[in-house]
């Protein structure tokens, strides 16, 4: 009987958790801060390959993304000012998302071959204010989600994001066959400015928090309260060692299946792509829904394990070798696995945020844990090419191991961040 009560208890905790307002404007606004990536990206470069344009200028056009890694430069000016309406996250979202929809209509006019230079300049525009949207939308949702919300709230906007990723990706290629690169582009512009619609809607934080009165509080302060926090070198460092293991694998994953495997590129694209990308979806829809239920510790545990095991499903398919039905195992169990590692890593990510300086903070956090993927890349490759790749997963498997002994060791202190800065 206590069994089934706690089910009950359980499923009216995910119930309340999920329909509300604050969880639910997560999945719109995670949708309007997904559809840009694309646009300024790969779909760019589709639509510029189409037209013949020079394969090395097309390749420069990678460096329009460099805002998004940039992105806490100006993060702390988005935590000090206020725009004179809807507040100062939903304010500066607003502003975000109407320079998104105006710069979309102007690349949808340019012609990305005979006009390249302001082609260029467009979608380094578009770049850099999408990732300002990033900078208030990861602030905004973690002022208003509560500590039981975070992980579904997490596992919501990836929903979101993953879908406006399917948008501005395949089916704007599959409308340029139909309907043009220009009009497409003008549909992807209409749909930015309904995703203003949500953000007028949404609601303000329970108990906002004052903006910094000077710029040089907006940028000290936010850093000596991560520093000085107690424990705060475990807990930053955890922020880096957490996904370790996925960081060293989880980029080579192409290239393992293409030209370890050789699968085909429409395996890879169907398999790893398609079905990843569902898989990944269901992960974090799952663990947010489990972390109404755990603690921020547990749920990072968890989850955590289940990442670094996941792992081994592409160590046995290295061994076993061309198998799609290894393939599409691995595939599920890994992309599952780092759905759940997700949701509870963007929880942690919230609650170590100072609501007075979440925008400077988030993007900080943000910016430690690319710091994996940045230097774990050549060295994946090295072991691969010098080692083999099971060599290579099994390195990962090892680098899955000190995130989870320092987690072990910081669980105090995790269970203090949970509610320290949490709305009331």
């Amino acid at each position: 009987m206590s069994t089934r009560r706690e089910r009950l208890a359980g499923l009216a905790v995910l119930a309340r958790a999920g329909w509300n307002r604050r969880v639910g404007i997560t999945l719109f606004l995670g949708f309007s801060s997904g559809l840009p990536l694309a646009l300024s990206g790969s779909t760019l470069q589709a639509w510029m390959a189409t037209l013949s344009v020079n394969v090395s200028t097309i390749g420069l056009f990678s460096l329009v993304g460099l805002p998004y890694s940039l992105k806490f430069l100006w993060a702390p000016l988005m935590d000090r000012y206020v725009p004179p309406f809807m507040g100062r996250r939903r304010g500066w979202i607003l502003v975000a998302q109407l320079a998104l929809a105006a710069i979309l209509v102007g690349m949808a006019v340019t012609d990305p071959a005979g006009q390249t230079l302001r082609m260029g300049i467009l979608a380094f525009a578009l770049a850099f204010a999408s990732a300002s949207q990033d900078i208030v939308y990861n602030a905004y949702f973690t002022d208003i989600l509560r500590p039981a919300e975070r992980g579904l709230g997490a596992a919501v906007q990836t929903g979101g994001y993953r879908l406006a990723m399917i948008v501005a990706g395949a089916v704007v290629l599959i409308l340029s066959d139909q309907i043009g690169w220009r009009n497409s582009y003008l549909l992807m512009a209409l749909l930015m400015v309904v995703a203003t619609l949500p953000t007028m809607l949404g609601p303000e934080p329970e108990e906002p928090a004052a903006a910094p009165h000077r710029l040089v509080d907006a940028v000290v302060r936010p850093l000596l309260e991560l520093l000085q926090r107690r424990g705060a070198p475990g807990l930053l460092l955890l922020v880096v060692l957490y996904k370790f293991g996925d960081w060293f694998s989880g980029p080579m994953t192409n290239a393992f299946l293409i030209e370890g495997l050789h699968f085909t590129a429409t395996d890879v694209g169907v398999v790893n792509k398609g079905f990843g990308l569902a898989a990944t979806i269901v992960g974090v829809f799952v663990g947010g829904a489990l972390m109404t239920r755990l603690s921020l510790f547990r749920a990072m545990l968890y989850f955590g394990l289940a990442q670094a095991a996941s792992i081994v499903t592409f160590l046995i398919l290295s061994r076993i070798g061309h198998s799609y039905v290894a393939l599409i195992t691995a595939v599920a169990v890994e992309n599952l696995a780092w759905g759940l590692g997700t949701a509870a890593f963007v929880a942690y990510l919230m609650a170590l945020c100072d609501h007075r300086y979440t925008a400077f903070q988030f993007a900080i956090l943000s910016a430690l844990d690319s710091v994996s993927r940045v230097i774990l890349g050549p060295a994946a490759g090295y072991v691969a090419q010098h080692a083999g790749w099971s060599a290579m997963y099994a390195g990962a498997m090892l680098l899955a191991l000190p995130g989870l002994g320092l987690l072990l060791a910081l669980r105090r202190r995790i269970d203090e961040v949970e509610y320290l800065n949490a709305p009331a």
